[in-house]
């Protein structure tokens, strides 16, 4: 991954507008750890391969970014993206790092559904 180049994920994310795609978004622990009464609050969001057909979507922000897709009926928004690839099968990978590495978003979409697992990757 490379950090993000507003032009190029605009470009990326228009290719998807009006066509059923595939969803994987997800946060992690650190995305959202709140402390209460001094320990950390363990949350997390994740859907894989949800179907989703937006209207239109956009990048904002300055490092780091946030995402928005419209669909018909509502909004799918991840902020905090940091960093970005469109894969050889021209998937769209965005994440979020924070400084020492971890991930604490990501956000990617598919012509096709993501596998399931490693397995299922390799074939």
């Amino acid at each position: 991954m490379k950090p993000i180049d507003m032009q190029a994920v605009q470009a990326a994310l228009s290719r998807f507008v009006g066509d059923d795609v595939y969803l994987h978004l997800e946060t992690t622990n650190g995305a959202y750890a709140a402390h209460r009464f001094g320990q950390p609050m363990a949350v997390c969001a994740y859907i894989r391969n949800g179907r989703v057909r937006f209207e239109r979507a956009a990048i904002a922000g300055n490092r780091p970014y946030r995402v928005g897709l419209k669909m018909e009926n509502g909004w799918i928004y991840a902020e905090g993206l940091t960093d970005y690839e469109v894969d050889e099968k021209g998937r769209l990978l965005l994440a979020g790092h924070d400084d020492e590495g971890r991930l604490a978003v990501a956000l990617q979409l598919s012509r096709t559904p993501w596998p399931m697992s490693a397995i299922e990757e390799e074939a």
